[in-house]
């Protein structure tokens, strides 16, 4: 399988538009790519040796964490082995009441079916798409880039506060892992230590000094 490195532009409708370059031509070293910020004017792939310059591929794919990826994958697992079958039987039983016209258990068994198969297909969709990017092997330099866990200060209040970038599917804020299509992610993406960034919030603009950037 071939390697891939994303270059977050923004989108549409704000948020980055992932891009996806083959990496898998000879010299390239997997795991040594990152996530660039979304200032850069072309793709780029950053090998432990430097800078290179790369065409962009046709293909989307959707990052994930490894720990992003093995959670889909238990869901999935779930869906198939457990709530699939629950969901047949419960409808193997409203309709063994017999007329189905009024059936309220047979319709809502139905109802649930849909559901599931729906977030089935989705997830299968989405993991066989899925481009899996462990933050440990990430060599991006101190910067911030998918997957990296980062340690902010709100210059205006002096809170610290600890947020890893991630996907939108892995994204949970009780956790401290932040979407990477979020406001505050798009704003942190390429920050090193030392860096401030600017993010929009509701009560205006906030600034976050970046304290540390971590590959963990």
């Amino acid at each position: 399988m071939p390697n891939w490195v994303f270059s977050g532009q923004p989108g549409l409708h704000g948020g980055p538009s992932f891009r996806t370059i083959d990496l898998s031509r000879p010299g390239f070293r997997t795991g040594a790519f990152i996530f660039l910020d979304t200032m850069c004017p072309e793709p780029q792939a950053v090998p432990r040796s430097g800078h290179v310059h790369l065409k962009e591929a046709n293909m989307a794919a959707i990052p994930l964490t490894v720990r992003g990826a093995e959670r889909l994958k238990e869901e999935l697992h779930r869906l198939k082995t457990v709530e699939r079958p629950a969901v047949i039987n419960a409808i193997s039983e409203a309709r063994a009441q017999g007329d189905l016209s009024e059936n309220a258990e047979y319709d809502a068994a139905k109802e649930k079916q849909g559901f599931v198969e729906g977030r089935i297909g989705e997830l299968e969709g989405k993991l066989s798409n899925a481009q899996i990017i462990d933050p440990t092997t990430l060599d991006a330099e101190g910067r911030i880039v998918f997957g990296a866990t980062v340690d902010l200060e709100d210059l205006e209040s002096g809170d610290k506060v600890t947020y890893q970038v991630v996907g939108d599917d892995e994204a949970d804020i009780r956790e401290r892992k932040i979407s990477v299509s979020s406001p505050i992610a798009r704003a942190l993406i390429g920050k090193s230590a030392g860096d401030v960034a600017e993010v929009q919030a509701p009560a205006g603009i906030r600034e976050y000094e970046v304290l540390d950037v971590r590959y963990i």
